[in-house]
This record gives structure tokens, C-alpha cells and sequence, in this order.
């Protein structure tokens, strides 16, 4: 008697070429079967070792102070490796945000535990992946000792293991961890994206910059303007001198990597210096040294900043306009020394900025306060200089009325002309009664009729 796989072959082999057809979709069908059966039993098995995990996870956690301790004897966690790797991560977890002794005693138990060592072997006999993976574990240590395993990584065929290490001797953010970097660098062995390894030195030079200066004076030209960027960034006042001898370097990054952070010195020495830098043929080595002179909200860097203020590159004058009204205690000079220039977008460039910042409204609120000689002097300066729209809106929007009876006082003392058409389309538009008669009166004045402020300018009830 034939058996039922025998009737299906002679089935499919009697249906001719249409058999084929059949015979794909049987095969398919099959296929997807075993598919899904591949998944399903994948996903269960997932599931029991998950919750396995989990399940050790607590345990772990119930004895985590006998761990740290050693009260825990290895032999109940360090054979296993699911417990090997839930300590490692729980103690790599608490190491990131750990400081001083906790951090230190995190540590100890990752040596006395020899995962530490395990890691760093991996990382040396290990490749692809698992190397990479023990490179990255090894970043997040802070220790000392893995340096070296890391710097050999460096010189690694992969260029993604090379780029995992310099990110691991970065995530160190120990300024030892940027000698390897920086002695690669120097031979040339180390041809990886500049934003990587600026990123890694950044990070390890943060606390200590002066161990940067030695490798920028035998860098190249290339190396120079990379490792001048990082010197830039984490510059401090203690490299004074040094910075002096970056600042007349013949290379344009050099020169403004050095205008970025003499800002940090010396006053003295950073005035002469940056003055000298604002006036570089480089127009960003001018906007960095003019960002420093505005950093420094100093009475002696006016004079440069208004220079700045009149450069031929926009940006420059923006970042001039922004130093310069920071200085609203000096807001007088400034104003006077821009006048004098008789530069129209320069001045334009400065009302801007201070009306950005707030500082025009800061002083018209002085009107009403101690300080109101003070205000009503930078104010008129303002009219003058060609701040008529700002202060007509200040007149028409503020809402403190008293402050729009001190501007419009302020408005007919300038006496400026310009002023008439601006008042009078505010005046027909205006619907407050209070408002008009403040308008009003300011158009009489300044058309030299009407009665006195007194009489008049009295705020309605």
C-alpha cells in the first residue's frame, strides 16, 4: 500500500509542468514554517534567560555591599558570566557618577576582582567587535593602568577600533591619556577625523593645558592648528607667556586659538595682545579676539571695540556691537566714541544690540529712579545717534505711564524734527485718551506752541 508522501509525489508528478509551481509553494510554505518556529522558540528562549538575568540581577544587588567589601567570596559571582557581566556593569554604572573614595573604592573591587584585567587583556589579544567592546568598557573606568592597553590600539589595522580607542584614552579624562594621542599625532600615525581626536583631548587636557604647549611647538602645520583648537578650548591664565608666543604665530588657526583664550589671563597682557589680534589680516582671528575684548568688560578694550565696530566683515561688527553694550556702565563713552566715527551701519549695528539686550529699556526705567541724570543723558545720546523709531515705541508701549511722561519730557528736550511725522501717525492711531494727550502735547512742544507740561500733561483719571 503506497503511504500518503508517495500519493503526494505521484499527485504533484501528474500535474505535468504545473507540478513545478506546486513543488515552490510547498517548499515555501515549509520554509516560512520553520521561520517561524526559529523565532518563536528564539523569542522563549530569550525570555527564560531574561528573566534568569533578572532574577540574578537582585541577588546580586542583595550582596552588593559584601561584593565591594570582599566579605562575598568570588567563587559565588566571578565564574558565571552573566554575574561577571551584571557586576561589571553595575559597577561601571555607579563608577560614572562615583566621586572621590567611592569612586576610588568602585575601582579597587574591579582590580581585586581581575575584571579589570580580563578587560584589558581582551583588548590586546582580542579583535573586532570584542576588541572594541573591551576598548569601550575599558574608557569608562577612569584607572590609569589601562593607558597603555588603549594607546596600543591605536596603531590597530581597523581604523574602528583605532577611533574606539582614541574615544576610550578621551573618556579616561586624564591628562596622562593624552600623551599616546599626542605622540601619534606628532609621527603622523594617526589618520583619523580631526573632531575625534580634538574631542579626546579636550577631555584630557581639561585640568591640565600647559602638557599641550610642548607638542604645539614641534607640531607641523597640519598638527598645529588641531592641537591649537584643543589649547583654545581649555586654556587657562597660568599659560599667560605662552599664549603671547601663540598670538604672533605665523599660522591664522594658531593666532585665533590664542585670541580665544587670552581672554583668561592677565588683563594687561591680554589688552595688548588682543588689541594687536583685532587688527589681523584674518577676519576670524579678528572675531576672536574681539568676542575676548567683549568677555573682558573692560574701560581700556572700548577704544578696540569701537574700531571693530567699523570692520569691513559683519560678523566682526556684530560681535563688537555685543561687547559693547555689555558695558552699560560706560554706556556714554561708547556711545560718544561710535558718534565720532560717523559711521552709520556701525551705529545701527550698536542700537540694535542694545535693544536687544534690554538695555534701552533698563534705561528708560532709570528715568524714574535715582539714576535719572545718568539715563537722560545715554538716552538723548541715543536720539541723536539715530534712535528715534526705538524711543517713539517706548513712548507708545510701555507700560508704566509715568515712564512715557518721562520719555516724552526727554523727546522734547532733543528737539529733534525727525520726530514730527512719527508722532503725528501715532497720534491719529492712538485710542487711549491718556496716550493722545502725552502725544499731543509732545507735538506742540516740539512745534514750539502749546502750553506748558504742567497744564497740560496731567494723566487723566
Amino acid at each position: 500500500m503506497p503511504s500518503v508522501f508517495n500519493r503526494i509525489v505521484d499527485f504533484v508528478e501528474g500535474l505535468g509542468p504545473a507540478g513545478f509551481v506546486v513543488q515552490a509553494i510547498i517548499v515555501t510554505v515549509a520554509g516560512i514554517g520553520l521561520l517561524l518556529a526559529f523565532i518563536l522558540g528564539r523569542r522563549a528562549w530569550r525570555h527564560r534567560l531574561f528573566q534568569r538575568r533578572d532574577r540574578r540581577v537582585q541577588e546580586i544587588r542583595q550582596h552588593w555591599e559584601e561584593i565591594l567589601s570582599g566579605d562575598w567570596p568570588l567563587e559565588n559571582w566571578n565564574v558565571a558570566e552573566m554575574d561577571r557581566g551584571i557586576v561589571e556593569m553595575l559597577l561601571l554604572d555607579q563608577l560614572e557618577a562615583a566621586r572621590d573614595m567611592e569612586a576610588r573604592r568602585l575601582l579597587h573591587c574591579l582590580r581585586v576582582s581581575g575584571l579589570l584585567d580580563r578587560r584589558i587583556e581582551e583588548a590586546r589579544k582580542q579583535q573586532g567587535w570584542r576588541k572594541r567592546r573591551a576598548i569601550f568598557l575599558l574608557g569608562r573606568t577612569r584607572a590609569a593602568e589601562v593607558i597603555p592597553a588603549l594607546a596600543e590600539a591605536l596603531d590597530d589595522p581597523s581604523e574602528e577600533t583605532r577611533v574606539a580607542a582614541i574615544r576610550g584614552l578621551g573618556r579616561l579624562g586624564l591628562p596622562d591619556a593624552a600623551v599616546p594621542i599626542l605622540d601619534h599625532l606628532l609621527e603622523g600615525r594617526l589618520k583619523l577625523p580631526s573632531s575625534v581626536i580634538q574631542n579626546a583631548l579636550l577631555n584630557c587636557c581639561r585640568w591640565k593645558p600647559s602638557i599641550l604647549v610642548p607638542y604645539l611647538r614641534r607640531a607641523d602645520a597640519e598638527t598645529r592648528a588641531l592641537v591649537a583648537r584643543a589649547l583654545g578650548e581649555v586654556a587657562t591664565g597660568e599659560l599667560g607667556e605662552e599664549l603671547l608666543l601663540l598670538a604672533n604665530d605665523p599660522q591664522a588657526e594658531v593666532r585665533a586659538s590664542a585670541a580665544r583664550s587670552l581672554g583668561e589671563t592677565e588683563l594687561n597682557l591680554a589688552l595688548s595682545a588682543l588689541g594687536a589680534l583685532a587688527e589681523d589680516d584674518e577676519w576670524f582671528v579678528r572675531l576672536r579676539a574681539v568676542v575676548a575684548l567683549g568677555n573682558l568688560r573692560d574701560e581700556r578694550a572700548i577704544p578696540m571695540l569701537v574700531d571693530a565696530l567699523c570692520d569691513a566683515n559683519r560678523f566682526v561688527r556684530l560681535r563688537a556691537a555685543a561687547g559693547l553694550a555689555k558695558m552699560s556702565e560706560h554706556l556714554e563713552t561708547v556711545l560718544d566714541s561710535v558718534r565720532e566715527k560717523r559711521d552709520r551701519y556701525a551705529m545701527q549695528a550698536l542700537i540694535s544690540e542694545l535693544q536687544r539686550d534690554g538695555v534701552v529699556l533698563q534705561q528708560v526705567n532709570h528715568l524714574l529712579g535715582p539714576r535719572k541724570k545718568s539715563a537722560e543723558r545715554i538716552l538723548l545720546s541715543l536720539v541723536k545717534s539715530g534712535a528715534l523709531r526705538l524711543l517713539v515705541s517706548m513712548l507708545l508701549l510701555h507700560a508704566n505711564w509715568r515712564a512715557r511722561v518721562a520719555i516724552a519730557r526727554l523727546l522734547a528736550r532733543s528737539g529733534a524734527e525727525e520726530l514730527e511725522p512719527l508722532l503725528e501717525h501715532a497720534f491719529y492711531k492712538e485710542k487711549s485718551p491718556r496716550q493722545k494727550k502725552i502725544t499731543g502735547w509732545l507735538l506742540r512742544k516740539l512745534k514750539k506752541g502749546g502750553a506748558s507740561f504742567q497744564s497740560e500733561l496731567v494723566p487723566a483719571q
